[in-house]
């Protein structure tokens, strides 16, 4: 296979499973965010179970203000102004850090990814990302494998100076009867119970056509089998509050999936106007958008921003994606050293084989970095 074909098929697989998981919201084994230890559905259960023994921390994260959410909060760690690690918090608010990653197809090669052991997160600050929230933060200070793992509490509190936030402004002003609609809605969610979430979120969108966040959650609902409707809802949730974050991603990624690359630019660029720092899961489908419009420059930014938010790699294929930007424009050597790395921690299957392919190929046109 040449070159060129490899790296069009290695673009479609770097960007395929990725919309995939942030696409597919069906709770179960058969849901790949939640079996393939990776995206915003991460199960976490699952995630803490590859990661076993030596050094851990754990801590809890509670939002003050606000009804439980029902989305993964994301936590990062920072070390010195770099963000060194990230996960989620369950549904509880708990998270865990411990730093051992799952086997992968490591390659040995002097640019060998170092990966961030637990120890080497004392010192540095813990807190949470949450669209429209101030976090507080906690600092790791347990220095041995024998000391309590309980870093602390870090605490959510709303930020009314903020143009988006991952609550709405709708939901405020709800009749009760919608609302209670919603918080069934809620309890089915966690209890796994699809169907009669659905029909509740159906009754408090009949109830009250502008409540957001039901619009939002009855699209995460529909996305598995019914895209259109999922789209449709999320365009509903966005055009009841124009200020509400989340459907912006999954719309995102709905486009992305029909390659309408402006449509996916214009979804991402609006939640980057609400929230400036963005995700790891905007910047990368900023990248896949403009990198499909031919804006590579921009593409390969949001690329490596994605990349530096993201050490742990909650956003699969972000670096492999920016592999394919950099060969594309000649840079074999850096793209090489990315696939390398990508090898360190892409589980065992095709994605993993065709990237072997693609380094084969790479090590033809720049030799020395074989070595």
């Amino acid at each position: 296979m040449k070159l060129h074909s490899l790296m069009a098929e290695l673009l479609t697989i770097a960007f395929v499973p990725f919309v995939l998981i942030q696409a597919r919201a069906q709770s179960g084994a058969n849901n790949p965010a939640l079996s393939s230890g990776s995206g915003p559905q991460v199960n976490f259960g699952e995630l803490m179970n590859v990661q076993v023994g030596g050094m851990r921390f754990a801590g809890k994260v509670v939002v003050e203000g606000a009804k439980p959410l029902w989305d993964p909060i994301p936590i990062v760690v920072n070390c010195d102004g770099q963000t060194r690690y990230n996960t989620v918090a369950d549904a509880k608010g708990n998270f865990d850090i411990q730093a051992r990653l799952p086997a992968s197809e490591v390659v040995k090669t002097k640019s060998d990814l170092q990966k961030v052991t637990a120890a080497a997160l004392v010192g540095c600050k813990v807190s949470a990302v949450l669209d429209g929230f101030e976090s507080t933060s906690v600092t790791i200070v347990n220095g041995t494998i024998m000391d309590d793992p309980d870093i602390g509490t870090i605490h959510l509190k709303q930020d009314e100076r903020t143009m988006g936030s991952t609550l709405s402004a709708t939901t405020a002003s709800a009749p009760e009867d919608a609302i209670k609609e919603f918080e069934k809605a809620h309890s089915d969610q966690i209890e796994k119970h699809l169907d009669s979430e659905r029909r509740h979120l159906q009754k408090a969108v009949g109830i009250d056509p502008q409540f957001a966040e039901a619009w939002y959650h009855l699209g995460k609902l529909e996305e598995e089998d019914k895209p259109d409707d999922a789209l449709n809802a999320y365009s509903k949730a966005a055009a009841a509050d124009p200020k509400y974050i989340p459907p912006y991603e999954r719309i995102a990624a709905l486009q992305a999936l029909q390659k309408k690359w402006q449509d996916v630019v214009n979804a991402t660029d609006r939640s980057l106007q609400l929230n400036p720092a963005g995700t790891p899961q905007i910047w990368y489908f900023s990248a896949v958008g403009n990198f499909n419009l031919g804006r590579a420059r921009v593409a390969e930014k949001a690329a490596e921003t994605s990349l530096a938010m993201d050490p742990s790699h909650v956003a699969p294929n972000t670096e492999q994606l920016l592999a394919v930007m950099l060969a594309a424009r000649g840079a074999y050597k850096d793209a090489l050293d990315h696939l390398r790395r990508c090898l360190t921690y892409t589980p065992p299957g095709p994605n993993a084989d065709l990237m072997k392919q693609q380094v084969a190929q790479l090590v033809k046109v720049v030799p020395q970095t074989a070595k």
